[in-house]
């Protein structure tokens, strides 16, 4: 592709909570602002956070995976493999739908983040994950078998884009870089939904709540902490993370609670915020550090992944993590009073994805 013709390109991420798509939103912004024609493909949800974003966008309707936990939060791998049949029908259909769309010429590229369906031989093809090496929780035999299969699917595609940096310090730790690196790897940097409106304002000590997550755990985490934040004496910004979730009946005058916010109105709410309290999901951590904060992980219950980054994190001084069994505020902050928060400087991280999205272009 060339940097001086403009091109009609697919962005498509999974319906795994809201931070696959709200890492993408850095992403479409820049293409957008090359000239390019951009279209979004999600479902419902996703397609409504993205109109907010960028009013006039194209989007079209495709199916999301649908995964979820069970209540008691068991094993994540466990769950997938349940659910794995329908998993896989779900990819040779998005797989199929592509494939029609590009013989029409509608696109002439394709960014997917963690749609493994989402590639075709006859445009360039470029899949996202931060997950080269998949924490099974079960031992580096399950992680590496884990991984063979994962570089197989990865192999699809043109180009794999870990939205990291290469070297250390880095965020993702193993995950990002195993010991074994797929061929077509390439790191792009940090992406963050923040980084093009960053601005300046103090904090005004307030505590921000800001829940994301695949159900019905983050329903489990909202209800938690919703008792918790009730009982405390400094102001609160309770921002739920879904549309549909049912408001609480009465809110004490010293939350401000929210259900859903766009990037415009998160970042100054984080800004102002001197702790956040949040899941150890991938694109919040990147949030985080983008914005230099100070916060509480709770990862979600039997998601390697998400505990896996907690504990990585918390070891390296960055962010404070702790389990949601048995959780308390108080606590916590307490804790975390004597905790170093040591910032992650990552040189350029948050810029590097414009110089590998015009290279790409340019193939």
């Amino acid at each position: 592709m060339s940097n001086n013709v403009f091109k009609r390109l697919l962005i498509a991420p999974m319906d795994w909570g809201l931070g696959h798509t709200s890492r993408c939103v850095p992403i479409i912004s820049y293409l957008l602002r090359l000239g390019h024609k951009v279209t979004f493909a999600g479902n419902k949800w996703q397609r409504n956070f993205i109109e907010e974003t960028f009013p006039g966008i194209e989007t079209i309707h495709i199916d999301g995976y649908n995964v979820r936990y069970n209540n008691s939060g068991n094993g994540l791998i466990f769950s997938i493999l349940k659910q794995a049949p329908g998993i896989l029908k779900t990819i040779k259909r998005e797989h199929a739908w592509l494939d029609e769309l590009v013989k029409e010429g509608r696109f002439e590229g394709v960014i997917s983040d963690n749609r493994y369906g989402l590639y075709s031989s006859r445009i360039p093809s470029v899949i996202i994950t931060h997950q080269l090496e998949v924490q099974t929780g079960l031992g580096q035999l399950a992680n590496n078998l884990f991984r063979k299969q994962h570089y197989r699917m990865l192999g699809h595609f043109a180009e794999v884009w870990v939205p990291d940096v290469a070297g250390e310090p880095n965020i993702s730790g193993k995950l990002g870089h195993p010991e074994k690196i797929a061929a077509n790897t390439r790191y792009i940097g940090c992406l963050s939904q923040l980084e093009a409106s960053k601005t300046d304002l103090q904090e005004d000590g307030s505590l921000l709540v800001l829940l994301s997550g695949v159900e019905p755990q983050r329903s489990i985490l909202s209800k938690q902490l919703w008792q918790e934040v009730c009982e405390y004496n400094g102001k609160v910004i309770f921002v739920e993370g879904s549309r549909n979730s049912k408001s609480p009946g009465t809110i004490p005058g010293h939350i401000t609670y929210l259900k859903q916010v766009t990037k415009d109105e998160l970042l100054p709410i984080m800004q102002r915020a001197s702790v956040v309290i949040a899941r150890s999901g991938y694109s919040t951590i990147m949030d985080l550090v983008l914005m230099n904060k100070k916060a509480i992980l709770i990862p979600t219950a039997g998601q390697t992944e998400q505990e896996y980054l907690g504990g990585h994190l918390h070891k390296q001084g960055v962010f404070y993590c702790t389990p949601q069994k048995g959780f308390d505020l108080k606590n916590s902050l307490k804790e975390m009073e004597r905790f170093p928060f040591s910032h992650l400087s990552i040189k350029d991280a948050h810029n590097q994805y414009r110089q590998e999205i015009e290279r790409w272009l340019s193939l």
